[in-house]
């Protein structure tokens, strides 16, 4: 709105000229998402608290977390406002983009919501997993579907990017619809695993969101997407704005999530937040860099389906308990040690990930 208000005024005052530029917008919405989350972030941890809105602590997990029980949850909500915001402010809201990722990350929000919510009421584990998974690939199929019928994207969008390989671009014809289903739900799927400790799913979302923040601005720029010989997609620079309004939003959020956390993000917030990431995966046409860049939440999911697995054929664990990071606590590391060490892995993949858009 600011950006839609101002801009039009570089005719007359020269000044306003710098609404024009992504890299100005772009650092303000994180401005504004960061202070939106300190002053309301108070404000709906003491409502969630006032509403009992409280974690539930699963048996199943290190005895550890049991002293968590009753801290507020569902703190996505904060997250998502402080992100939508900004993004509302500062982006341009003729960009269909912007729009479709709005529209991911507020769909497969809600299905969090719904999630959260039937637990809060007595439904042990929320939504049923297949149910789950039958309105995310819902969402995400009406997502692709757009994509897929926009006439100037619809001409890239099948072809497969692979990292490092310059002309290798497969052609997958209308198998990608599913493939691009799969690294929607499944992202969201995968942070949502990670969610399990004070402050570990935020700090890779930050990490990654960042990475896709210069995805989306290389992608939509003509001159450096050239000289980088990746697609280049009008428009997609954009995202860099909402990309931005979303590291500000978790940021804010991990000042009030950080060990000892006060609140924890709930459904509402990671299975929001890999749906949005999933989507800027498949928008810029980087989907298979997503391995990488999102790799902490790759080895959490990975985790839990060779636990699974192993038990069912075998009879056997291959971890002390999963996701991989309660792996690691029961191995008598520390839950700081753990979430920080993370947190190093997930910037050392993001920077390995930026390093292939040159080495290709």
């Amino acid at each position: 709105m600011i950006y839609h208000l101002l801009f039009p005024l570089h005719e007359a005052y020269s000044f306003f000229n710098v609404f024009r530029y992504i890299t100005f917008r772009t650092a303000y919405a994180i401005l504004t998402a960061l202070i939106i989350s300190f002053i309301f972030g108070p404000w709906i941890i003491r409502k969630l608290r006032e509403k009992q809105i409280g974690e539930r602590i699963r048996e199943d997990v290190p005895r550890s977390h049991q002293s968590k029980a009753g801290t507020p949850t569902m703190g996505g909500i904060m997250i998502l406002f402080a992100l939508f915001v900004p993004t509302l402010l500062w982006a341009d809201l003729t960009n269909k983009y912007i729009w479709l990722v709005i529209f991911s990350t507020v769909s497969f929000g809600m299905i969090g919501f719904i999630d959260d919510y039937l637990k809060l009421k007595g439904r042990k584990n929320g939504l049923k997993g297949k149910e789950k998974f039958a309105i995310q690939s819902l969402v995400a199929l009406i997502l692709v579907l757009i994509l897929y019928f926009d006439k100037d994207f619809s001409l890239i969008m099948t072809k497969l990017g692979i990292p490092f390989l310059k002309t290798i671009k497969p052609e997958m014809g209308i198998m990608y619809i599913v493939f691009a289903v799969l690294v929607i739900v499944g992202t969201s799927n995968a942070v949502n695993l990670t969610d399990g400790l004070d402050g570990l799913a935020i700090g890779p979302i930050i990490i990654s969101t960042a990475a896709y923040m210069v995805i989306a601005y290389v992608t939509g720029h003509f001159n450096f997407a050239n000289y980088l010989n990746i697609e280049h997609i009008r428009g997609a620079g954009e995202l860099t704005i909402l990309c931005g309004a979303a590291v500000g939003a978790s940021l804010g959020f991990l000042w009030f999530n950080s060990y000892p956390a006060e609140v924890f993000m709930g459904n509402v917030g990671s299975t929001a937040l890999g749906g949005m990431l999933g989507t800027l995966a498949v928008i810029t046409k980087h989907e298979l860099i997503l391995l990488v860049i999102g790799g902490i939440f790759v080895a959490e999911a990975v985790s839990v389906i060779l636990q699974v697995a192993s038990f069912k054929l075998r009879g056997k664990r291959i971890f002390k308990m999963a996701p991989l990071h309660h792996h690691f606590e029961e191995s008598g590391w520390e839950e700081p040690k753990v979430i920080v060490r993370f947190w190093i892995v997930a910037i050392i993949l993001a920077l390995l990930s930026l390093s292939t858009l040159k080495l290709r």
